[in-house]
């Protein structure tokens, strides 16, 4: 029985030497290997609209320097700096009364003048004077007539009113000044709303389209976004820089935004449907880019694509995948191409400790 049990052994010891002999490990030689746990996605297209960043100046929508047409002594001062005016409020008064006076004049001259035709077209109509002294007189009557208008024109001259509703700067004179065509007398900025200018690339000129919306934000107040949109865009384009001026319009009920005002203007692209990733799919290598996808067999393979706009952790893809494509999100530093992926399983919950079962011994 003994020499059995030895004999027996020795067979079976012939026969696994002969296998590691061989280099063939039962187990290794049926076994697959093991998948990478990986989280993917399936590429499908989205409503995206990317932006064009730029640097505008904000500008009001009226804007002037108020000053005199005549050089005069400043009467009266109707205005305090900062105040906000209606179209056409009285702002200075300039001395008039050689001008009034010169008026007076003019009109004593223009009734008489008047009268005196009046007579003479009475005489011309019964042929007891010529028609040519009326026409003389007309003459003179009307040479008053724009005398007087002359003198009003210059009254008119020597008050000085706001051209349209607006909110005035600071006050630049006194009464008693002397005032003359070059001295300022104060700016006056409609501000209800502005614009603001700004340059953008030539390339991106089919996206300035009138109403297209347009977010900016200035240092002056943190925070707070100012919503607006395009109105036009210059008629030229810089030849230097090949860009090209665009102006937007914003609301300003507050009058938070002034004028000279620095902004970080967003213009935002028509929305349109575009395949977007996670950035974090997309991997870089140089200038080369690609993403990791998964086939049918679960195996992966890179996919060089080329990329848009990168916004809020997404990527646009222009060229490189379709949709329904499946591609790795997250493990992607574990993968080289060939390998098999698995969808990894979601974390849960860690497992209870088992329960201890006391020795009935």
């Amino acid at each position: 029985m003994v020499s059995r049990f030895l004999a027996r052994g020795l067979v079976l010891a012939g026969v696994l030497g002969s296998t590691v002999a061989c280099g063939r490990d039962p187990a290794a030689a049926t076994s697959a290997p093991a998948a990478i746990p990986v989280t993917t996605t399936t590429v499908q297209p989205v409503a995206w609209s990317d932006t064009v960043q730029a640097l505008g100046t904000a500008q009001a929508r009226e804007s002037v320097t108020l000053t005199a047409k005549v050089s005069e002594i400043v009467d009266q001062v109707h205005f305090e700096s900062g105040q906000q005016v209606e179209a056409g409020q009285p702002l200075v008064t300039l001395r008039v009364d050689a001008q009034e006076a010169a008026l007076g004049e003019a009109e004593s001259t223009l009734a008489e003048a008047d009268q005196q035709y009046r007579r003479l077209q009475g005489l011309a109509d019964q042929q007891l004077v010529a028609r040519s002294t009326l026409d003389a007189q007309r003459a003179l009557r009307d040479v008053a007539a724009a005398r007087v208008r002359q003198m009003k024109s210059d009254i008119r001259d020597r008050h000085v009113r706001a051209p349209f509703a607006g909110v005035l700067g600071i006050r630049q004179v006194s009464p008693g000044a002397l005032l003359t065509p070059n001295a300022v007398i104060a700016t006056l900025d409609d501000i209800s709303r502005m614009y603001v200018d700004f340059q953008v690339p030539e390339a991106t000129l089919s996206a300035m389209v009138p109403g297209a919306r347009v977010s900016a934000t200035t240092a002056a107040w943190p925070g707070k976004r100012f919503e607006g949109e395009v109105q036009t865009a210059d008629a030229r384009i810089d030849a230097g820089t090949r860009a090209v001026t665009v102006r937007a319009v914003f609301d300003n009920p507050e009058r938070l935004l002034r004028p000279g005002m620095l902004l970080d203007v967003s213009l935002f692209r028509p929305e349109r449907q575009a395949l977007v990733v996670p950035e974090i799919a997309v991997v870089q290598v140089g200038r080369d880019s690609f993403v990791y996808r998964v086939a049918q067999d679960g195996k992966v393979e890179q996919a060089a694509v080329r990329v848009g706009v990168r916004r809020d952790g997404k990527a646009e893809i222009i060229e490189g995948l379709e949709a329904g494509d499946r591609i790795v999100v997250d493990g992607t530093g574990k993968l080289r191409p060939g390998v098999v992926v698995a969808e990894a399983a979601p974390a849960g919950p860690e497992p209870a400790a088992a329960a201890t079962i006391p020795d009935g011994n």
